[in-house]
């Protein structure tokens, strides 16, 4: 009986267990089998479920936890790959609609499988809807604060800081982008930055690159951005301007987005669209599509798409 035959049942009944918005299988490149995993659904309509419950899949060892901030979501998993010398690093942020519900322990595959690939990763936690001071603008101002305490990483580990990278996925690829381009924001905003950490550039990985459009939605993370913004598009226009990557162009940096062809989660004309105005823009932003790829394959080294994720994050980091 095929791979799929014998999953679905289990993805259907967990799906109505949860009574989440979808489900996406992710296909292992080894074995054929496909592994159910999960798809933030309605906003509140669940309660959080780990990778390690639907998967089978353990996350892998935490990474050495280091605080940014005094406030204890304020903090990052370090992994270091083996060898010497310092090695290039990628901020990875996480998604979860911008959801408490929702942690970093799902981004601690791709963040382990970078670290083996021979890149170190910050993979960083957030405060979040739901948390106190999570939503706009606490979120933006704790990923700010942990991109900025990168240098002072590299005191401490063999970090090397002039070759950085942002990686995140869904909602964790909107602040990655955004983090890239609040450089743009009017002078005297608070969120600015005068002098931004360099970085090489941004993976994006099925991102959330423009607010108020994929806010027009009732369920799931489309509902999630009027809860982190603090109200709709047409309340806080100039809000929404400040927060949304699309309306920071250009960013200046080398883009990287990819995205499955088969995520029910953010349309793929999220990232289509964005790398057309970047590059019309003059930025060097690239897209790649990845061919049956739902949501979750991106952030799953032992997907098929793992080989696409892991070639961009290298190219920006030029680690051979």
């Amino acid at each position: 009986m095929p791979a799929l035959s014998r999953t679905r049942p289990l993805v259907l009944m967990i799906c109505a267990a949860l009574m989440l918005g979808a489900c996406v299988p992710v296909r292992a490149p080894d074995t054929g089998e496909e592994t159910p995993v999960p798809a933030v659904g309605q906003v509140g309509d669940a309660a959080p479920v780990s990778w390690a419950q639907l998967t089978g899949r353990p996350a892998p060892p935490a990474g050495i936890r280091v605080p940014y901030g005094p406030d204890p979501l304020q903090f990052g998993e370090l992994r270091l790959p083996e060898g010497e010398g310092r090695h290039p690093l990628a901020v990875v942020i996480h998604g979860g609609c911008w959801r408490a519900e929702y942690d970093l322990e799902h981004i601690a595959h791709l963040a382990e499988g970078l670290a083996q690939a021979g890149v170190a990763t910050w993979a960083v936690e957030y405060r979040r809807v739901g948390d106190p001071g999570g939503g706009w603008p606490g979120t933006f101002a704790d990923v700010i604060r942990a991109v900025e305490h990168v240098p002072a990483l590299a005191q401490i580990y063999p970090l090397d800081p002039q070759r950085v990278a942002l990686v995140g996925h869904s909602a964790g690829a909107h602040l990655a982008l955004w983090l890239a381009g609040r450089h743009n924001l009017p002078d005297g905003h608070a969120l600015r930055a005068a002098r931004p950490l360099p970085v090489r550039g941004v993976v994006s990985l099925a991102g959330i690159t423009d607010l108020p459009s994929y806010a027009d939605g009732e369920r799931g993370c489309n509902a999630a951005v009027a809860l982190l913004m603090g109200g709709s598009a047409a309340e806080l226009p100039d809000r929404y301007a400040a927060a949304s990557p699309a309306s920071l162009l250009p960013l200046r940096v080398p883009q990287h987005l990819l995205h499955g062809d088969a995520d029910p989660i953010v349309p793929l004309a999220q990232s289509e669209a964005f790398a057309a105005a970047s590059a019309a823009q003059g930025d060097h932003a690239s897209i790649e599509v990845v061919e049956d790829a739902g949501h979750f394959d991106l952030v799953a080294p032992f997907s098929p798409a793992w080989s696409r994720v892991e070639a961009a994050v290298l190219s920006l980091l030029s680690v051979n």
